[in-house]
């Protein structure tokens, strides 16, 4: 994530979306929803999850507690979601297939959905393999017990069912879940395996940790045509318009942004297609060229793009923002600031969506890498303006005013310390290397420090980054 300005760290932003919503009225039990166009009622959309597994069937569950839980399982996730676009309201019916690849077995899973905090979530059934559960809301997390447990390599489906309201304004953590400036933005709608996380903060940090997923596909029900831009690529779309499938690949989340007029720009760079999407009047062509270039420069130093396509997209405001095969950019942002921010949250393709980490615990490992790889690439190198700080807190130990200053912008010029004690060649080296061996895994700062270090001679360890990092070193 990045603010438009590090002196205004909020202001509007439009969603990267592409297309569907729906006006009427209140949006019914999710196994039941009939969704009203603008002109009167239309039939019930028949549901578009996937069978479950029926009550009584076999189940992988064995009788018995652990109190374990785990992220690192292997989770895909089919889910259809409708959007109602005058009413703001959504519909989710989500199911994730689970297998144990922890190593040692589990009895609950926590997901991660930001409709527990902002979207006045109305939870309706939340069932393990066909069975109901008694699943409860902890801050941003629903924690689903399994009745027993998920022994190593066993496999349980959890399939979660809820309504919640879109945010109309955009202050605070709202423009993450919003319908503003005509644009909705969707960001961690869908619940994702992660692990109890507070989602408040004092500064704009990320609270969410999650691992990537090799299949996430996305059935999106509107009563209104929308353009929509998510993370993953349209499979099918109904003759009406009114429902369309996405389908991603290795993504560590699913992110919509939709809007009533969106157009959109290409460009082929190097095996990928670069696509903005953005409303009348935006800066359209100017985005197309920022995020291009920052992309060519960046898979270069860094390694080959995972995803087919790249996507940026005006959102509803204040930050820029970051999702696997998709970006926002703020609506409003400033031409001096657009490079910038186009570059930042191009470089989190790499740092966050290829290479993961906790976001919440460990910001360094993407939010000052992303940073420095952005502001080398445009030589746009600046001081702090606050003071030295070290560099291992956590997003919930740094205050809004120096958040940024120090994460972003010391973090920044520290790696850049290093890159020039190692030398250019040596340290983009190493980036890649670091990249190749964590992809698609959650990785530590620790991790991506010693890989700097493992790369050269000099003791970076203690001579630059002991001072910085005193819970590592």
């Amino acid at each position: 994530m990045a603010p438009m300005s590090p002196r205004m760290p909020s202001i509007l932003a439009a969603l990267l979306i592409a297309t569907i919503a729906v006006s009427g009225p209140a949006v019914r039990p999710v196994d039941a929803v009939t969704l009203e166009a603008e002109g009167g009622p239309s039939a019930p959309l028949a549901s578009v999850a996937p069978p479950e597994r029926q009550p009584g069937a076999a189940a992988e569950i064995v009788p018995g507690s652990v109190n374990r839980t785990s992220l690192f399982v292997d989770a895909t996730y089919d889910a259809s979601l409708r959007i109602s676009w005058g009413t703001r309201k959504i519909a989710v019916d989500s199911t994730a297939t689970i297998r144990n690849t922890s190593g040692g077995p589990i009895d609950r899973i926590e997901l991660n959905t930001i409709a527990a905090r902002l979207g006045s979530i109305q939870l309706h059934s939340v069932t393990v393999d066909g069975v109901a559960t008694g699943a409860t809301r902890s801050d941003q997390t629903i924690v689903v017990p399994l009745g027993g447990i998920l022994p190593v390599d066993a496999t349980t489906r959890i399939r979660v069912r809820f309504h919640a309201l879109l945010r109309s304004s955009l202050s605070g953590s709202n423009w993450l879940f919003a319908k503003a400036n005509g644009i909705i933005d969707l960001y961690r709608w869908l619940p994702w395996v992660s692990r109890r996380i507070a989602f408040d903060r004092p500064n704009h940090g990320d609270p969410f940790e999650t691992p990537s997923s090799r299949s996430v596909v996305v059935r999106i029900a509107t009563s209104r045509p929308l353009v929509l831009a998510t993370s993953g690529d349209r499979t099918s779309v109904s003759a009406d318009g009114l429902i369309q499938t996405f389908a991603a690949t290795n993504v560590r989340d699913f992110t919509v942004t939709a809007a009533t007029d969106y157009r959109t720009r290409s460009r082929v760079v190097r095996d990928s297609v670069v696509r903005v999407y953005y409303r009348p009047g935006a800066p359209g062509a100017a985005m197309l060229d920022a995020a291009a270039d920052a992309f060519d420069i960046l898979e270069r130093r860094l390694g080959s793009y995972p995803h087919r396509t790249f996507r940026v997209a005006q959102s509803a405001g204040a930050y820029g923002m970051e999702s696997p095969g998709l970006v926002w950019i703020p609506t409003g942002v400033p031409a001096s600031n657009l490079r910038y921010l186009a570059a930042h949250e191009t470089a989190h393709q790499w740092f966050y969506g290829i290479v993961g980490n906790d976001q919440a615990k460990q910001p360094f490992a993407d939010e000052a890498a992303a940073d420095f790889a952005a502001r080398y690439v445009l030589g746009l190198k600046r001081g702090s303006r606050c003071a030295t700080a070290t560099l291992d807190r956590t997003i919930y130990q740094y205050s809004a005013a120096c958040y940024y200053e120090k994460i972003y912008i010391q973090g920044g010029n520290l790696l850049d310390a290093a890159r020039r004690k190692m030398g250019s060649t040596a340290f983009w080296a190493a980036l890649r290397g670091y990249i190749a061996a964590n992809r698609n895994e959650i990785s530590t700062t620790q991790t991506l420090l010693e890989a700097l270090d493992a790369a050269t001679p000099i003791d970076l360890g203690k001579t630059l980054f002991a001072p910085r990092f005193p819970r590592i070193y």
